[in-house]
This record gives C-alpha cells, sequence and structure tokens, in this order.
C-alpha cells in the first residue's frame, strides 16, 4: 500500500558523554528511583500535543473550559481533580521530570503559575503543520488552537521573560532539556478521521516532519544543547485509530495484538522520515545531542508484557473511559459516548488499563512509557 519503506535506522553522529553518572533503576510499581552525580538539568521545556498538555487548552477560550479534559474523571487519580490532563492522572512528561529531579512542568498559559525550572507549551489539538496546510486539502482543523510554529513563538516570548540578551539565553539553555514532541499524530488523525485515505496522508508526512525539523533547529539556533524529539506512537493500535477501520473490517489486516497493520505501516513511515530528518540535523550540529525517543515501540512493550506490568491482558485494546461499543464508533470528542460525559462509564481500575479515552493513555501506560524514554536519555545526556 506505502511502497517501498525504508526501515534502517540510521544512527550515526550522536554525541555520547563520557559522564561519571551513577543511577539505580528499580522499578517499584512502574517508578523510577535513581540518583545521578552531576544533575544535567536544571530546567525542562515541553512541546506538543495532548499527550503533553498538562493546561494549556482548557485555558484557550471560549470552548477551553467546556472540553472533556477539564472535568473529571479526567484527573481522578491524579491529581484527584481535573487539570486539562489528558488521562486520570499523570503524563509521560510528568514521570519525567520527576525522574530527572524537577518539579513539574506548568503550562504557558497559567500565567499565576511558577516557570522557574521550565515551561510546558504542549496544546492538545495542536498540529506540527499550520492549519493553512489542511484547508488548502478541505481538512477542517481547529483554527484557534497553536501550532508548533506557535509554540515556538511562545518559547521565545518566554525567553524574553528570563534574560535580557541571547548569551544569557544560551547560558541557561545549556543546562536544559527540550523535548520537541510528541507532535504530528493530529496531523494524521484529522485527515483519517475525515475519510482521506492512507495514501493521501502519507505525501502529508514529509511536510510534518520538516516542521519538527525546522522547530528542533530554531530552538538549537537559539542555544539550546539537548533535546527529545520523539516518533509517534503506532496509532493503529488506539481505539481510535481500531474505529476508524471498523466499518470494513473484512477487508483490514491486524497484527497479533489486533492493532491496524495500514495505520501502523503509516506510522513506521512517519517515524523513519523524521530518523532520517534528524540525522541530517546532527551533521548540521555537531555540538547538540539530539535523542530520537522510540515511543513507537515503548508502547508495543506495553501489549507484548501486559500480565508483567499489571494491565488486564484480556482488556489491552479497550477504553477505560468510553463506550464499551467503542471500537465500533468513530470517535467523537464532542460526541455522548466519549469520556466525560454524562452517563459515559468508567473503570474502577485505570491501572489495569492502557489506554483512557481511545486517544490518551492511562497513568499506569504513561509512567512504564516514561521509564523506557528516562533510561534512554541517561545514558546519551551531556554534563556541561
Amino acid at each position: 500500500m506505502f511502497g517501498k519503506i525504508n526501515y534502517g535506522y540510521g544512527v550515526s553522529g550522536l554525541l555520547v558523554c563520557l559522564v561519571v553518572i551513577s543511577f539505580s533503576i528499580i522499578s517499584i510499581q512502574g517508578a523510577i528511583i535513581h540518583s545521578i552525580i552531576c544533575r544535567p538539568f536544571q530546567s525542562l521545556y515541553q512541546f506538543g500535543d495532548s499527550f503533553s498538555d498538562t493546561g494549556n487548552l482548557n485555558r484557550i477560550l471560549p470552548a477551553g473550559p467546556t472540553i472533556p479534559a477539564a472535568t473529571l474523571p479526567y484527573g481522578e487519580t491524579f491529581p484527584g481533580t481535573p487539570t486539562g490532563r489528558w488521562s486520570d492522572g499523570r503524563l509521560v512528561i510528568d514521570f519525567t521530570a520527576m525522574a530527572l529531579g524537577i518539579p513539574l512542568l506548568n503550562p504557558y498559559l497559567d500565567k499565576n503559575a511558577s516557570f522557574k525550572n521550565g515551561v510546558n507549551f504542549a496544546v492538545a489539538a495542536s498540529t506540527a503543520l499550520n492549519s493553512s496546510f489542511f484547508t488548502s486539502r478541505g481538512i477542517i482543523v481547529p483554527t484557534n488552537v497553536p501550532s508548533l510554529n506557535a509554540q515556538l513563538t511562545w518559547f521565545r516570548t518566554h525567553l524574553t521573560s528570563i534574560c535580557s540578551r541571547p548569551a544569557d539565553c544560551s547560558y541557561k539553555l545549556r543546562s536544559a532539556l527540550i523535548f520537541v514532541g510528541e507532535i504530528g499524530a493530529n496531523d494524521i488523525i484529522y485527515p483519517l478521521a475525515q475519510r482521506k485515505s492512507l495514501q493521501e496522508i502519507q505525501t502529508y508526512v514529509p511536510f510534518i516532519n520538516q516542521a519538527i525539523i525546522n522547530t528542533t533547529r530554531e530552538i538549537i539556533l537559539d542555544g539550546a544543547l539537548q533535546i527529545v524529539v520523539p516518533g509517534n506512537f503506532p496509532l493503529g493500535c488506539l481505539p481510535f485509530g481500531i474505529s476508524v477501520f471498523g466499518s470494513n473490517k473484512s477487508a483490514v489486516t491486524y497484527d497479533e495484538f489486533g492493532c491496524v497493520i495500514s495505520l501502523n505501516n503509516l506510522v513506521t513511515f512517519q517515524n523513519n522520515d523524521l530518523k532520517v530528518g534528524l540525522d541530517s540535523l546532527r551533521r548540521e550540529f555537531p555540538h547538540a545531542v539530539i535523542i530520537y525517543a522510540d515511543y513507537y515501540n515503548a508502547f508495543l512493550s506495553l501489549l507484548r508484557h501486559a500480565p508483567i506490568l499489571g494491565f488486564d491482558p484480556r482488556r489491552v485494546l479497550e477504553v477505560c473511559c468510553g463506550s464499551r461499543n467503542y471500537n465500533d464508533e468513530l470517535i467523537d470528542t464532542l460526541g455522548p459516548e466519549f469520556c466525560g460525559k454524562t452517563g459515559v462509564p468508567v473503570c474502577a481500575n485505570p491501572n489495569r488499563y492502557i489506554h483512557w479515552d481511545g486517544l490518551h493513555l492511562t497513568e499506569a501506560a504513561n509512567r512504564h512509557i516514561s521509564n523506557i524514554i528516562v533510561r534512554n536519555i541517561l545514558l546519551r545526556i551531556t554534563c556541561f
């Protein structure tokens, strides 16, 4: 369906530090406990979409306060009240911050918050590409949601508030870790939900990844030296992805987990193309540490080891919160069957589920993914 796809990783040119880092990673209910000689990061910054948004979209008027993530049961596990996180609790970036000894990041639009140790610029529903790209192709996307380029503008506005000249910013960013993504999932999800073919969506991939690469380049030019660029999750394993193809199951091929193979092939193509772009960026900036975070395989490890990790193996593709007939319907976050709406059921124990609402993961799943990502980061960081 997708023609010839190169699955080579080509990981070269990455600066791996000769740093004395003493850490022990002990799994206690999925948490990482470690000590680090030479604390590598003083601040953390996050760009992205709903997988990372800790409360930006729910502050964007007029619709923000009415989104599902602004109501229970979102946030029921942590902190016990909705915060704008699209989960029952903490996200991957939350656990990553905790593991690195950094306070949880406050959303940029919370103007009363402290940004001493970094900022979260991620906005749910955000795209890597500007809305004009989709409009020109007849695809409807939210026009009041900041794209990745707008998040970059926020980042630079923030820098002007903490440093008086570029040299000061460069100095501060030397001890910062910056996540550029995960982002790009919505660039696939919006056209997919509007019945664009996978073949057409594949033609968007170079544009999506170029937007991510361009933003990463600009952040490096601003002085950042250590950046994590995550790939996309296997969307064919999300209940949303499965539901899109559910009306014609006889024509769909599934893998051993029940994931849609053709959709995951598209994501694999996207991730591999992104890695090629990052290799080029490493050659352009050999002094920077640019880490590709493999969210795709980190997620698949949850499916492969579900019982060991405490997930119910019978429900690895089911949602904790949402209609029990979810996989037979096209997701509608504004519809009556979506999580957070009146009468929509919620499972008794989210820790036993991977999927929270069909598009996003439970706190338990986010914790395990963060464990994998943080281990990779600690092996590649540089202490300046």
